[in-house]
């Protein structure tokens, strides 16, 4: 047998394991999130539908997808992508994030034909967008946390760096962030920032 020690429970494991309301609590606050997700959905169709003539029609066709998981680096999340246009060399999506002990974020995503249509929109008007905004500079383009390897504040990037991730990388990601203590505000810091996203796009 294995070494039993690796299987013992310590004192605050014997605690959860034996407590069945943390655990309910748990699903409780997911349900809420997801209900948050479907309400910023229904706000975003809307903004949508005021940009949609100048808009690709697979943006302005494209439906929200609200999706769970239990292990994001461990720790569970919802998701929401919309608009959400994917394929294996184009992309154009912005996911809305809640990550459990860590906070709600928003990220546009573009790649492929997506990139090449709005990127000198984006460097032009990438200030507009939020003072808080990140951007991607890490080669894998599906990792969503804030570390210093994957994520930079962009007011931390001289203008050349900036030319240089948005015009020559093969994807582009901006993010902003929210601390899961504004929960109150987060529908409308959500809502705020995929009209300045959209906006940005626009010109």
């Amino acid at each position: 047998m294995s070494n039993i020690s690796k299987l013992l429970l310590s004192d605050e494991e014997q605690q959860l394991v034996n407590n069945t309301r943390w655990i309910l609590t748990k699903r409780v606050v997911i349900d809420k999130v997801c209900q948050l997700m479907a309400d910023v959905a229904e706000s975003q169709k809307q903004i949508i539908e005021k940009e949609k003539n100048w808009l690709p029609p697979d943006i302005t066709l494209s439906t929200p997808k609200i999706a769970k998981g239990e292990n994001y680096l461990q720790l569970p999340y919802v998701l929401l992508d919309y608009p959400r246009c994917f394929d294996t060399a184009n992309i154009f999506a912005v996911r809305t994030m809640f990550w459990w002990g860590n906070f709600f974020s928003i990220t546009l995503h573009v790649s492929g034909a997506y990139k090449q249509l709005f990127q000198e929109r984006i460097l032009e008007n990438i200030d507009l967008a939020n003072p808080g905004i990140f951007i991607c500079i890490n080669e894998n383009q599906w990792h969503h946390h804030f570390e210093a390897l994957n994520y930079k504040p962009v007011h931390q990037l001289s203008a050349k760096e900036r030319k240089t991730l948005i015009l020559e990388n093969q994807f582009v990601k901006l993010a902003v962030k929210f601390p899961l203590q504004q929960w109150n505000e987060i529908p409308r810091l959500l809502d705020r920032s995929f009209k300045a996203i959209i906006e940005m796009l626009k010109g």
